[in-house]
């Protein structure tokens, strides 16, 4: 069966944002989807705020999740594989389903006093998760796939969308757990999240297509050392994100300011959305690969802004500033990333290729948020030196997998003319 050919755009000269939302289709995909996204920036923060209120351990809550976020990197390139097999709708409902049901499990555990182990079990039972956020990026990358420079908006779009979510979802997660009861964050956000998961995948006239050519039984990682090296960087950036998270919502604590957590969080996703749609108003020259070791290195020089910030004594309102300037890097590395993963992967597993790179990104978190546990404890004031350390290793790795990023064929945008 041939491969429809994809939809026009309107005059390149209108506003490149404007230009995706008149594509037919895109509105309502991309409304339902970050219903269902939105709740990705809660359940972390939720249970943080639940286990940490219910149980008084930060250490607990922050291994609780990383269990949680570990099943979820292991699960999750096996349900991408069925999505890439089955269609997304197929697989999207089902999976949120067995996914909202282990919140729920979890939730039961904290309020009824269930034994530790009975948390960890139950997190890990989310791990069906499906990736809203991949299969968001794979109806664009259907949608758009003869013109990059388009495809390049779209994904600095999806970029400050993510980040969009984690500057609400703490915000709204702390709100309900601070002001009603301390499961209310994560019931709230199971809900929200079963219910755009199932009207995303109702909306079946924009979603790719199951590849006419046999899927391969292998892992697109297989001798593809440039996705390979990408996602060891990714499990770095990962490690930034869960620490930080953690440690940030310590370091309020300890402040008397355990409510304003979510909000002091949301101004560093803030500062990566804003500059995430920047982004996506400009048309690199430079492929891809030469552009992402520069995104990590700035990056790495504004992680070390909270840490400096905190050493020397400085309160919540300094730390919020330090975090809104250290988000304005995460946005630009992460749409280049996803430009990379994109280029790196076989086309009938785009959806698996996608969700490896959220594998890796959780896989870091899930250790991030273990190590923020510790720090919280251990290291005082001196907790964002482990979110700086996941920086700068991540620079690191990209730097010396260079050569293996730039191996490969990798999705560029043709420079503005």
């Amino acid at each position: 069966m041939p491969t429809p050919s994809p939809p026009s755009l309107p005059s390149p000269r209108s506003n490149p944002y404007a230009r995706l939302f008149a594509l037919p289709g895109t509105r309502a995909f991309t409304a339902w989807n970050l219903l269902a996204r939105l709740p990705m920036g809660m359940f972390g923060v939720g249970a943080v705020l639940m286990i940490s209120a219910e149980r008084g351990s930060y250490a607990l809550a922050g291994a609780v999740t990383a269990t949680g976020l570990a099943a979820t990197a292991l699960a999750g390139p096996w349900t991408a594989r069925l999505v890439d097999r089955h269609g997304q709708a197929r697989v999207t409902v089902p999976a949120a389903a067995l996914a909202s049901l282990g919140s729920l499990s979890l939730v039961l555990c904290v309020h009824f006093d269930a034994p530790a182990w009975t948390l960890f079990a139950a997190y890990a039972a989310t791990a069906t998760t499906p990736n809203t956020g991949g299969m968001s990026r794979a109806r664009w990358a259907h949608l758009l796939r003869t013109d990059p420079a388009a495809l390049h908006t779209a994904n600095a779009f999806e970029q400050a969308a993510d980040e969009a979510c984690f500057m609400l979802g703490p915000v709204l997660a702390t709100f309900l757990c601070t002001s009603f009861f301390p499961e209310a964050g994560t019931l709230a956000a199971a809900l929200m999240f079963l219910t755009g998961a199932v009207l995303f995948a109702a909306q079946k006239r924009t979603e790719p297509p199951i590849s006419a050519a046999p899927l391969q039984r292998r892992s697109p990682l297989r001798g593809n050392r440039g996705l390979a090296a990408i996602l060891v960087v990714l499990v770095c950036t990962g490690a930034l994100f869960g620490s930080l998270e953690v440690v940030t919502i310590g370091f309020a604590d300890a402040q008397g300011h355990r409510a304003a957590a979510g909000a002091v969080l949301a101004l560093q996703a803030a500062g990566s959305c804003a500059a995430g749609l920047l982004y996506g108003l400009t048309r690199p020259s430079s492929p891809a690969a030469a552009r992402f070791p520069r995104c990590l290195a700035a990056m790495a020089a504004l992680a070390l802004l909270p840490l400096l910030t905190t050493a020397a004594g400085g309160g919540l309102p300094f730390l919020a500033v330090a975090l809104l300037l250290a988000g304005m890097a995460t946005a630009p590395t992460m749409v280049t990333g996803m430009n990379l993963v994109q280029g790196l992967t076989p086309p009938g597993s785009l959806n698996e290729g996608m969700t490896l790179a959220v594998t890796g990104l959780l896989t870091g978190i899930a250790a991030g948020s273990a190590a923020g546990g510790w720090a919280v404890e251990h290291l005082g004031t001196w907790g964002y030196a482990v979110p700086a350390g996941a920086a700068a290793a991540a620079l690191l790795t990209a730097t010396a997998g260079r050569r293996a990023l730039a191996g490969r064929p990798v999705l560029t945008v043709r420079p503005a003319a």
